[in-house]
């Protein structure tokens, strides 16, 4: 299994993650679950018309953190904007259960891919693993 796929599988088992940004200097939090492969990039999905997606246009930097079976995954790096249909469509016919709400050729969706990322493996029975995306 390559370092991409690995961190997929492990977001989508945790079915919930956590996604940080920042704004006013804050940390702000929230629960988020979308996470695609496309292109060799991994994304997430969220509307153009959300705090979130206005924090990252401001301020691209972030940080996942997701626990699942023992274990915890600390993803940070950039999330760059990707407006293209293909992009979209490929997040949306992941969750076909997002289509009630978005749609790849609405001006809402938008899909970000994680640019100069590094993720960080932790489990209290074995030591970190990096890797750099």
């Amino acid at each position: 299994m390559n370092n991409l796929n690995r961190i997929l599988d492990f977001l989508k088992e945790s079915q919930t993650y956590y996604l940080g940004t920042i704004e006013d200097n804050k940390p702000k939090v929230r629960p988020f679950g979308t996470i695609n492969l496309f292109e060799d990039k991994l994304y997430i999905q969220t509307g153009k018309s959300k705090d979130v997606y206005k924090q990252l246009m401001n301020n691209p930097n972030f940080e996942i953190c997701a626990f699942f079976n023992g274990e915890w995954l600390r993803l940070e790096g950039k999330l760059i904007d990707d407006n293209r249909v293909e992009a979209k469509k490929a997040m949306l016919d992941n969750y076909p259960e997002l289509r009630s709400m978005y749609d790849e050729n609405d001006d809402n969706t938008r899909v970000l891919y994680i640019s100069e990322g590094k993720a960080s493996f932790y489990s209290f029975t074995k030591e970190k693993e990096e890797i750099i995306l």
